[in-house]
C-alpha cells in the first residue's frame, strides 16, 4: 500500500455534495454502538494511534477529538490557515479512500490512512487513523513546514510549540504501519455488514401502522408482496403509506423489502451447507437473476463472493468436508 503525497490545498477540488440524512443517521447510530466503542478503546490501547469514524461529506477529521491526536496535528489544526489547508487534504483524502484503504502523507510528511464503509456501492462513511512519521523528523523538515506556513499567511503561530510537538510526532516502521492498517480495513468491512443491518432495523419513533407494516413484511417474506398489501395491513392509501413509511424508516418500501431478503439471505449462508438459491428462494426472490443484481446492488459484492468470504471457497470447503469424512 503506497503512500500518496498530497498536493498543495489550491490544487484540489470543490467539496462534493453531502450525504442524506438516512447515511448520516446510520453513521451516528455505529458511533454509539457499543462495538465500535469497545474496538476503539481496543485499537488505540495496542497501536497508540488515534482511530475515529466519520460520515461521508464531513471533512474536519474527528481524529482530533481523540485522547490520541498527535500534538503537533492539534496545532496545525488550532491556526486558521493552516486549518483550512487541512481540511482541504481531509476531502483529498475521503475522495481517493472512496474505492479502498488508502495512506497519505502531509508536507509535514505525517502519514493518515482512511478505509471507506460501504453499503452497497455508496460510501457513507470511513475508518481513520494515523498521524505518525514514518521517518524520524528533521530540522529540515521543520523548516520546510515554517516556509509553508509563512506562504499560507498563518499567523500567531508558537513556532517553539509547535517544532516540540513535532519532533515528539511518533515514529513508526512503514510495516508495523501497514499491519495496523490492515487492522483498519477489516474492521470496515464488518462496520459495512452492520451498515447495512441498521438501515432495514431503524425507525425512530415508529407509528404503530409502520410497525404493522414491518411485520406484515417479515411474516410473508417468502410470498409475493405488493405495495397494497402491506398498506391495507397498515390500514392506509398506497400513497399515503409511501410518504409515511420513508419518512420512518429512510428507505422506500421496495428498497426496504430489498434490504430485509437480503439480510435473510445473510442470516441463512451462516449455515455452510445452505446454497444460494436455496437461501434465495426461501428470501421471497422470484429469479436467480434478480437475486444477484439485488443483492450486488445492496452488499455490494456478489452473493458467492459473500459466501465464500464466510467460509472459503468452495473448493476449499469441499476438500475439507472429505477430509474430515475420510478421518472419520
Amino acid at each position: 500500500m503506497q503512500a500518496t503525497t498530497l498536493p498543495s490545498p489550491e490544487t484540489l477540488p470543490a467539496p462534493s455534495a453531502a450525504p442524506g440524512e438516512n447515511e448520516r443517521s446510520v453513521i451516528s447510530h455505529l458511533q454509539k454502538s457499543e462495538l465500535f466503542r469497545d474496538y476503539v478503546k481496543a485499537y488505540e490501547a495496542t497501536t497508540g494511534l488515534p482511530l475515529a469514524l466519520r460520515p461521508a461529506g464531513t471533512f474536519k477529521s474527528p481524529i482530533h477529538d481523540s485522547k490520541q491526536v498527535n500534538p503537533f496535528c492539534a496545532l496545525m489544526a488550532a491556526n486558521s490557515a493552516s486549518c483550512a489547508a487541512c481540511l482541504r487534504l481531509q476531502q483529498r483524502i475521503e475522495t481517493d479512500a472512496a474505492a479502498d484503504t488508502a495512506t497519505f502523507q502531509c508536507l509535514a510528511g505525517l502519514a493518515e490512512s482512511a478505509s471507506p464503509i460501504r453499503v452497497g456501492e455508496q460510501v457513507i462513511g470511513h475508518l481513520q487513523t494515523g498521524q505518525v512519521l514514518f521517518s524520524r523528523p528533521t530540522p529540515s523538515g521543520f523548516k520546510k513546514i515554517t516556509r509553508q506556513l509563512q506562504e499560507w499567511g498563518a499567523t500567531g503561530v508558537d513556532l517553539r510549540k509547535l517544532e516540540a510537538a513535532y519532533f515528539a510526532s511518533r515514529v513508526v516502521a512503514r510495516k508495523q504501519y501497514d499491519s495496523m492498517v490492515r487492522l483498519l480495513s477489516v474492521f470496515a468491512q464488518h462496520l459495512a455488514t452492520l451498515s447495512n443491518q441498521v438501515m432495514v432495523q431503524e425507525a425512530a419513533a415508529e407509528l404503530p401502522a409502520i410497525t404493522r407494516a414491518r411485520a406484515y413484511m417479515a411474516e410473508h417474506l417468502t410470498e409475493e408482496i405488493s405495495l397494497g398489501d402491506v398498506a391495507r395491513a397498515a390500514n392506509m392509501s398506497g400513497f399515503y403509506f409511501c410518504k409515511v413509511f420513508k419518512r420512518a424508516t429512510g428507505l422506500t418500501f421496495t428498497d426496504y423489502l430489498a434490504r430485509l431478503r437480503v439480510e435473510t439471505v445473510k442470516q441463512r449462508l451462516l449455515n455452510p451447507h445452505v446454497r444460494i438459491s436455496e437461501a434465495a428462494y426461501e428470501a421471497g426472490f422470484n429469479s436467480l437473476s434478480q437475486f444477484n443484481r439485488v443483492f450486488r446492488r445492496i452488499a455490494g459484492e456478489a452473493p458467492t463472493a459473500y459466501r465464500d468470504r464466510l467460509h472459503g471457497p468452495a473448493t476449499a470447503r469441499s476438500q475439507n468436508h472429505h477430509t474430515l469424512a475420510h478421518a472419520a
